[in-house]
């Protein structure tokens, strides 16, 4: 018999994530993508999508999780994380070309090609990090020795994959694969081109491996459906934020005069279709998990660590190391490390799964830690817009340093019985406000009073979506019961 006042029952079932709209996750995943994806753009790559892995993961989770026990659901949101840098090893560059370069303006088979690579490339690249985070709220727990498997299995699929779909590749002899999505003769005959190889293939098979797993030998439904639904919203956002620079690159005529030769002479087309294109991925794969709410089994998770921590920091100072590296020292050994995301990411994979330390080190400072020093790079040395120990206090030094106090002080709580909800709702706060402060001085801080430019309308919409995610934070984030990690009776993990 429930013996907790029917004012409790009744504040627990208003206050339970089963209580929710359709439209909060939506909402609040799209602030979150947008604001991610759209700061990526300034830092690119693997580590620059991490930011809005763990932002959509952060905020799905505060929704969804948050009377569930801390560990498994940061094991859930590290995961997420870390495997939407995974897609960061595939060109787009040139796959965005063929929708709007200028020698390309009016071909059609063109436009609907690149927007098909485009759809194609971004349901991949969203697709690992909707499986992983299934993979953590669905209720299967993944032993770190499967895990291990399971990353090196990924791996080999990649290369195979690469290997079928993606080859031929000599392009000073003109020969590309049949599918190519990058810049090709098929196109411009007689352009000087300079074709990039492609790894799509590659994720593809991963992909498949991974939710073929997941899905089908380990019977795990959330992975499989989220998976798709990631996939799904990848496949859409993609094309369609592109479709707003192609677009304008289309009609540049309309843009000569008036108000739209203004609202143009401001604004970051680029920046603005990798908001929309986050915008979009975020909304549907919360829309994904609020459909699937019922299978989240988070709770049922909570077990014991199986890595001890002086091996936690051990990997956790080697990966750090080797992320520094890859991104800002000349050291050619590195590159694989950087150009093959399921590479880079096999060992926080498996250290997540085992570990106490790591679901809170990979969320926080990890993911923190390229993002300061490109900062740092871009502002002390690139610019010079500030000096030298100001540079690296104010944008690495402390940065930083905040982050790893957070993700001790949550670890420590997360033995101690603490339920995510703290979890969730500080990390949202704090990894919210830091890639906002970091992307503004990035932007070279573009008040809204000041003059404006290309910069300044980006800064205003990550302006509104920081703000809406703090409201998320305030409103969902606010004191619950304190729970013993696995004592909850309800195995969804999801409410009353």
């Amino acid at each position: 018999m429930n013996s907790k006042p029917a004012s409790d029952a009744t504040a627990g079932k208003a206050d339970s994530p089963s209580a929710l709209a359709r439209w909060q996750p939506v909402l609040f995943g799209a602030l979150a993508g947008g604001l991610g994806w759209g700061i990526r753009g300034q830092y690119g790559h693997e580590t620059g999508a991490m930011i809005a892995g763990s932002l959509v993961a952060l905020v799905l989770a505060l929704l969804f999780c948050r009377d569930a026990p801390s560990l498994p659901v940061a094991r859930a949101v590290a995961w997420a994380t870390v495997a939407i840098g995974f897609g960061g090893s595939m060109t787009y560059g040139q796959t965005v070309g063929l929708t709007h370069d200028t020698a390309l303006v009016g071909h059609w088979d063109a436009l609907w090609w690149g927007l098909l690579g485009l759809a194609l490339k971004g349901g991949l690249w969203i697709g690992f990090a909707g499986a992983f985070l299934g993979m953590g709220l669905g209720g299967v727990r993944y032993r770190v020795r499967e895990l291990l498997v399971l990353m090196l299995a990924l791996l080999a699929l990649f290369f195979l994959g690469c290997r079928l779909l993606n080859q031929p590749f000599d392009p000073a002899h003109h020969i590309l694969p049949r599918l190519y999505f990058s810049a090709d003769w098929r196109w411009l005959p007689e352009a000087v081109l300079k074709p990039r190889p492609e790894v799509w293939g590659g994720m593809l098979a991963a992909l498949v491996g991974l939710v073929g797993y997941a899905g089908g030998y380990r019977r795990d439904r959330l992975a499989l459906n989220l998976a798709l639904w990631a996939v799904l919203g990848g496949a859409i956002g993609f094309p369609l934020g592109q479709s707003l620079q192609a677009f304008h690159a289309w009609n540049l005529d309309l843009f000569q005069s008036g108000s739209l030769a203004r609202i143009d002479s401001c604004l970051n087309w680029w920046n603005f279709m990798e908001t929309t294109f986050g915008a979009v991925m975020g909304g549907v794969l919360g829309l994904g998990l609020w459909l699937n709410r019922r299978r989240i089994a988070v709770a049922r998770l909570a077990g014991p660590v199986t890595v001890s921590a002086p091996v936690e920091w051990t990997l956790a100072a080697i990966y750090a190391g080797l992320l520094v590296g890859s991104e800002f020292l000349p050291i050619p050994a590195l590159d694989v490390f950087a150009d093959v995301g399921l590479l880079a990411g096999l060992v926080p994979v498996v250290a997540i799964a085992g570990g106490r330390w790591w679901p809170y080190l990979l969320t926080l400072p990890i993911t923190v830690l390229p993002i300061a020093g490109k900062t740092v790079r871009q502002l002390v040395y690139s610019e010079k817009a500030i000096g030298f120990a100001a540079g690296w206090v104010l944008y690495a030094i402390v940065p930083v340093a905040a982050a790893v106090a957070l993700a001790v002080v949550l670890a420590r709580q997360a033995n101690s019985g603490e339920s995510a909800r703290r979890f969730t709702r500080s990390s949202l706060l704090l990894a919210t406000w830091l890639y906002f402060a970091l992307n503004f001085g990035f932007f070279r801080y573009p008040w809204p009073w000041a003059t404006w430019t290309r910069r300044t309308p980006n800064a205003i919409v990550f302006t509104v979506c920081a703000l809406g995610l703090s409201w998320a934070a305030w409103k969902f984030g606010r004191a619950g019961e304190r729970r013993a990690a696995g004592a909850s009776g309800n195995l969804s993990g999801v409410g009353e």
